[in-house]
């Protein structure tokens, strides 16, 4: 009794007063996670095993099955080939040039009727050319505004160059007419107004003033006052050079225009 007692471990002892759980945070959590992940593997796997295939998977596999093989003696249509002279791996033909594998098989496992897929296939395609033409039509109208914007963009353009030129030419006009004594203007537009006028001028002479000038455009005055001064003052505003007569204005200047000087 007493070498059994010996024997028992003695609780007491430090083989059970130095035993520490493990208390490392979330270690249990992890456990029961990888348990219950391992049960349900094993139990799709059980699952998966135990099935029972469908009908329309077995025929498929039925099917796959005899397609892998190739014909045999036993077969009506293979023996009438080879009686006729035909070898295993021989074209099809009297020259030769014919098939060599059967032709493929076509399961049809849907329930739609003959013919539809075709409808489907043309219908898809006449979406994809309808978005086609959407897209181009799109960028037809993006290249008609990228265009229109170009047009505006230059006219603009053109138009602020012509302001320019203008007013240019009043200012050389008001320069030339002044250095001749001429105190007043041809016409009121010929010279560059001042920021202030003066309060003598009527109102009648400035409506009829701006009446006249509305009716001329800028490359109308342009062409009027590069004129007038071409022919009283034998100066051309793009050359920036008044000649002494107009033999040598004629012989030494491009042209009355800008494009003339380009």
């Amino acid at each position: 009794m007493k070498l059994n007692m010996a024997e028992e471990e003695d609780y007491m002892s430090d083989s059970f007063i130095n035993v520490q759980d493990d208390i490392r945070p979330g270690l249990p959590v992890l456990r029961q996670i990888r348990e219950a992940r391992r049960k349900e593997e094993k139990r799709q796997e059980a699952n998966l095993k135990n099935r029972q295939k469908s009908t329309k998977e077995e025929e498929q596999e039925r099917r796959d099955t005899g397609l892998k093989k190739a014909l045999g003696c036993e077969n009506k249509g293979f023996a009438l080939l080879q009686k006729m002279g035909y070898k295993s791996g021989q074209a099809l033909g009297k020259s030769g040039d014919g098939i060599v594998e059967p032709i493929p098989l076509n399961v049809k496992t849907g329930k739609s009727g003959i013919g539809h897929e075709t409808l489907l296939k043309r219908k898809a395609e006449e979406k994809l050319e309808s978005y086609r033409r959407k897209i181009h039509m799109k960028s037809q109208a993006e290249e008609r505004a990228a265009e229109q914007f170009r047009i505006r963009l230059k006219n603009k353009q053109d138009e602020m160059k012509l302001e320019g030129d203008l007013r240019r030419s009043q200012r050389a006009c008001q320069q030339l007419d002044t250095q001749k004594n001429i105190q007043v203007p041809r016409e009121a537009w010929y010279w560059l107004r001042p920021e202030e006028e003066t309060e003598e001028e009527t109102e009648e002479e400035q409506d009829e003033d701006e009446y006249k000038s509305e009716d001329l455009s800028v490359l109308e005055k342009l062409q009027i006052l590069t004129s007038y001064l071409r022919e009283e003052h034998l100066y051309c505003i793009w050359c920036g050079t008044a000649y002494e007569d107009k033999e040598d204005l004629s012989s030494n200047c491009p042209g009355p225009t800008s494009a003339d000087h380009d």
